[in-house]
């Protein structure tokens, strides 16, 4: 059974982060705006404690999903020049969207088609 939203325990043992980190406040601020970005674009799910029998409601795919969109959103952060420092062999660049995590979500180039 999977628990929405995913609790800061969850995104932090996902993360690999110590449990008493110093920053907690700034991974619950990430992991706080994933939740509100999967439940505004995939509004096709019931986030209600006890929905409907018939509703389709988070599976594990989306909870990973939103954990691992708010890790890589809380890592990003230290990059605001979209590069990262890799030492001896230079810079690289941070890629803007994540296939991986569209895949889980079932967003962007992997969402069904939509009837308006």
């Amino acid at each position: 059974m999977v628990t929405w939203p995913p609790p800061l325990a969850d995104l932090k043992a996902d993360m690999n982060s110590p449990a008493g980190a110093s920053d907690d406040a700034a991974l619950q601020a990430q992991l706080d705006a994933a939740v509100t970005f999967v439940q505004r674009v995939r509004s096709d799910v019931d986030y209600r404690p006890n929905p409907l029998p018939e509703a389709t409601v988070p599976d594990a795919d989306l909870v990973l999903g939103t954990l691992r969109l708010a890790g890589r959103w809380f890592t990003r952060r230290r990059s605001p020049e979209a590069l990262v420092t890799m030492g001896e062999l230079g810079s690289a660049r941070v890629p803007s969207f994540d296939p991986d995590i569209e895949r889980l979500l079932r967003i962007g180039r992997f969402r069904g088609p939509v009837f308006a």
